[in-house]
């Protein structure tokens, strides 16, 4: 989609489509996991205009890793959506995880197992509430695979996945997300100090338009950094699938 064509009919269309699936599934409303980065501020958001703030539950589920700025930011927005934020701790449970015999560590490993924590929490809360998860995923990570697997792409409704990252940057602009928020350098809280540019050595800006020109060219790359990012696409495309299984 092109964002600067009707930001305002995209929010009426995207907000239909959430009340829709919270209709669908006779559910009461959606829980959504609050970072206090940019695409979840915006799903809740979302959220929130779809069946009201009332009946959105944001949750904060921090790890050592978490900067406690990341937790202040959560609940600015909260406050100012008027949504109830809920802060469950993960840490005590990914360190008592990671201690395990045959556990590997590694910082994105651990990571992992945060990010696969998270939806475990969002599930059972979810399931006691009668409510939905909302999901946070945009096109830009979903097509590169930067997620993980059953963790954060785990979701019954995924409002920001046909969006790249520049589209869900015009959507926060429009929604009134809190500044503070969106000048935030992207992060996966993994390690202190981790954005999620460094990692992918690619710019979103970068990310998106080799994604939208490799889009418009059956994806056959025209340069070096959409080769790249082709790279990265065939890489995960095991993520975007089903599991494999015999016919």
């Amino acid at each position: 989609m092109t964002m600067c064509e009707c930001i305002g009919c995209e929010i009426v269309k995207i907000k239909d489509h959430m009340r829709s699936a919270v209709w669908n599934a006779h559910a009461a409303g959606f829980v959504v996991g609050i970072s206090g980065g940019i695409d979840s501020a915006v799903a809740c958001a979302l959220a929130a205009k779809a069946v009201g703030p009332e009946r959105v539950l944001g949750v904060s589920m921090p790890v050592s890793s978490n900067s406690p700025q990341d937790a202040a930011d959560a609940k600015a927005l909260c406050d100012a959506l008027g949504v109830r934020l809920i802060t469950v701790p993960l840490g005590d449970v990914q360190e008592a995880f990671l201690a395990k015999e045959h556990i590997t560590g590694t910082p994105v490993l651990a990571g992992n197992i945060a990010s696969r924590l998270r939806m475990i929490t969002l599930y059972n809360i979810a399931a006691a509430n009668g409510y939905l998860v909302c999901g946070t995923s945009n096109k830009t990570e979903y097509l590169i695979g930067y997620s993980t697997k059953w963790g954060d792409g785990a979701a019954d409704v995924q409002p920001l996945l046909h969006l790249y990252k520049k589209d869900v940057y015009a959507l926060a602009e429009e929604l009134g997300i809190p500044q503070e928020i969106i000048d935030k350098a992207p992060s996966a809280g993994f390690f202190e100090g981790q954005t999620d540019e460094a990692d992918i050595g690619l710019t979103y800006a970068e990310l998106d338009s080799a994604l939208w020109n490799l889009e418009l060219n059956e994806f056959v790359p025209q340069n070096a950094v959409e080769e790249k990012v082709l790279g990265l696409v065939l890489k995960s495309e095991h993520k975007r699938k089903p599991p494999v299984f015999l016919p």
